[in-house]
């Protein structure tokens, strides 16, 4: 160990670089504290592996190649090279070669750390290219150009640094002995022996410099994920996607409800806005934001951090006593969260379908948030799209969305010979039949082919018939927390009077509702989409299906509650295939599939911007040049049933794989 004037110039450059990086990190967790509080550190080894999986594997950020590629090997690169940024450290405290007891492992280290140096310029040279010469749309941020420039040179600053630091450390003989660098090595020869020495020693402080430049710019950056993406993902929702949070109504000194502004969402929606990286993944993916709409879910994230920078401050410095807030500082305060920073139509524009959030690196919760300002416009305003009200007002008096009246909601089986609960308690099975199936003409048919398909298997079910109401879907995903509250609470108790332990439903949002969010008000049940039902049912040999010809073609619409909420993707297809037809796949299906644009209560609005979002989809089926599309929810088959309409195509069967498996079944 040798230490001298160059020691104690670094000592201090590394003390100050690290008190104003821990000042900043101080500062950054109190904005956090504005928010309101939530457990995220519960089953820590499956967090552990979410984190492995997600951040450190890099497994979201890799499902775009190209994109993913640069990022990943940057991402990796810069794991490896914590080594190298800490054996600089100890370099400047006079410790050279730190790591060089590891031997072999010293060894590995060394070549990895050469090999991934040139990975990262590649990377960002690539990087480069996409954005200023290519210009991938999703990358072209009003604003936010020469950032990225900026940090992307001082990458390629750190690490080509190190490489000639490296190189000219062999040339001097004053490399570790078990260090293994054949890069270093290889362009060790463009450098005069005579100067090498001049060159290490300025190729180090570079590198050491711009590390805690680099360190400490990240908190005022757009690249603040750098720092936090790790932890975000580790303390990422562990529950079924989207799942909402009820609201205690009955708790003391709730004043307000939803998020009118950033103390009212979690402390962990206000580190999501830390972590955004900006990427545009999540808006490339929108169905609005595709469709030409003004949603746009990585700007919602965004404005949630850029709000939470210009009020934190001010908050905490109200929680001081006898502090004065200036009249400027008051003008930030009294603008409104939603209004100046959020679009309150782009607001209504979402369908919940949850792609945002499927495609997210870092696993920011998009759709709950905004879940949580309508609920403040709903709820705290009775601000909200009128055709919202007439949905509200049915669900108040009818308990469906629809202007139908209760009494009319098992007309539907009349002629079917189907029992009711309150006339034949004893049933196994509660069939969940839905507004949609209750009341929509089209989907009573997907209702009588599901009951007759469990008739011909001879299962004994029930309906709930005029005890049934809509499960609160509609009411919830609209911000009307209150409403859903009372329709949720209700069905549980006429639920739990019949003593009910499984449920079968056609429709996919009541089977997300009833067994994901159900549970949160004291309603645990078995829930079962019919697609699985069915197929266990012929797979058991209750079912029998007439013998296949040659297979025909059919187009297949994943319905985004079915497969992205409750990832159920190869059952219905199997169901498909069982039943003799090939399928042509979209390129936008599975856990990529298009919304067909009812979720989020669209259902019930109109969309007034742009392009429509089932016209979207139906186009992209279409294009298979199938026959039929099969679907799996009666709000799906409303919307693609529409399209071919509009595109002149009501020679395109939309059927529900119940009628399809109808048709097939002896």
């Amino acid at each position: 160990m040798e230490f001298g004037l160059k020691n104690l110039i670094f000592i201090l450059i590394f003390l100050a670089a690290f008190g104003f990086f821990a000042k900043n990190v101080v500062r950054l967790i109190s904005y956090l504290r504005l928010g309101q509080p939530e457990n995220r550190t519960d089953n820590i080894a499956k967090r552990l592996w979410l984190a492995l999986k997600v951040a450190i594997f890099q497994t979201k950020i890799l499902r775009e190649a190209s994109g993913g590629t640069i990022h990943a090997w940057i991402f990796w690169g810069f794991l490896v090279l914590l080594f190298a940024a800490s054996n600089s450290v100890f370099t400047g405290f006079g410790i050279h070669h730190f790591y060089n007891f590891l031997g072999p492992v010293y060894s590995a280290i060394t070549f990895f750390i050469d090999l991934f140096c040139v990975l990262i310029i590649i990377a960002v040279v690539w990087a480069l290219l996409r954005r200023y010469v290519m210009k991938v749309k999703r990358l072209q941020v009003e604003g936010e150009q020469l950032e990225a420039g900026f940090i992307l040179m001082m990458i390629f600053v750190i690490v080509s640094s190190l490489l000639i630091e490296n190189a000219t450390a062999i040339l001097t003989s004053t490399d570790a002995s078990n260090a293994f660098r054949p890069i270093s090595a290889a362009i060790a020869p463009l450098f005069s022996p005579n100067s090498a020495s001049t060159i290490h020693e300025i190729a180090f402080w570079v590198h050491i410099l711009f590390i805690f430049a680099f360190m400490n710019y990240l908190p005022y950056s757009k690249h603040l994920h750098v720092l936090t993406s790790v932890p975000n993902v580790f303390l990422g929702s562990l529950s079924p996607v989207n799942k909402l949070k009820p609201i205690n109504f009955e708790a003391e000194g709730v004043e307000k409800f939803g998020a009118v502004d950033i103390e009212d969402l979690s402390w962990k929606q206000l580190l999501d806005g830390y972590t955004c990286t900006h990427c545009g993944r999540c808006t490339s993916v929108c169905p609005a934001n595709t469709t030409g709409k003004k949603l746009d879910p990585r700007e919602i994230i965004m404005q949630i951090r850029h709000r939470t920078f210009d009020v934190a401050p001010i908050l905490l410095k109200k929680q001081k006593e006898n502090t004065e807030i200036s009249p400027e500082e008051q003008a930030v305060l009294d603008k409104k969260f939603i209004g100046d920073y959020e679009d309150v139509e782009a607001l209504w524009q979402c369908t919940s379908c949850g792609a945002c959030m499927q495609e997210c690196p870092v696993m920011i919760e998009h759709v709950p948030a905004i879940i949580d300002m309508r609920r403040s416009l709903v709820m705290m305003e009775a601000n909200f799209p009128s055709l919202l009200q007439n949905a509200f007002g049915n669900l108040e008096t009818n308990a469906t969305p629809w202007a139908f009246s209760q009494s009319e909601r098992a007309r539907w089986a009349e002629d079917l010979g189907i029992r009711q609960a309150a006339e034949h308690p004893d049933f196994d099975i509660l069939f969940w039949v839905g507004c949609a199936g209750s009341y929509d003409d089209r989907s009573i048919k997907i209702s009588r082919a599901f009951a007759t398909l469990m008739q011909k298997a001879g299962i004994n079910f029930a309906i709930l018939g005029t005890e049934e109401q809509c499960t609160g879907d509609v009411a919830r995903r609209a911000g009307n927390e209150y409403l859903a509250d009372m329709l949720v609470k209700a069905n549980i108790e006429t639920l739990n009077r019949y003593n009910v332990k499984k449920i079968v439903t056609i429709c996919p949002h009541c089977f997300n509702t009833l067994k994901n969010e159900y549970p949160d008000f004291g309603g645990k049940y078995d829930v079962v989409h019919h697609t699985e039902f069915l197929l266990n049912l012929i797979n058991e040999g209750k079912l029998k299906l007439k013998p296949n010809g040659n297979a025909k073609q059919i187009a297949y619409h994943d319905s985004c509650y079915l497969g992205r909420y409750n990832e159920i993707y190869d059952k219905p297809r199997t169901l498909l295939q069982k039943s003799g037809y090939e399928i042509s796949e979209v390129a936008r299906s599975g856990d990529r599939g298009f919304c067909c644009g009812a979720g989020g209560a669209q259902m019930f609005m109109e969309e007034t911007e742009g392009k429509r979002v089932n016209i979207e989809r139906t186009e992209e089926l279409l294009s298979t040049g199938c026959s039929q599309i099969a679907v799996n929810c009666p709000f799906c088959t409303t919307m693609i049933t529409d399209g071919t309409k509009a595109k002149d195509a009501e020679n395109v069967a939309v059927r529900d794989i119940a009628e399809i498996l109808l048709d097939c079944v002896q």
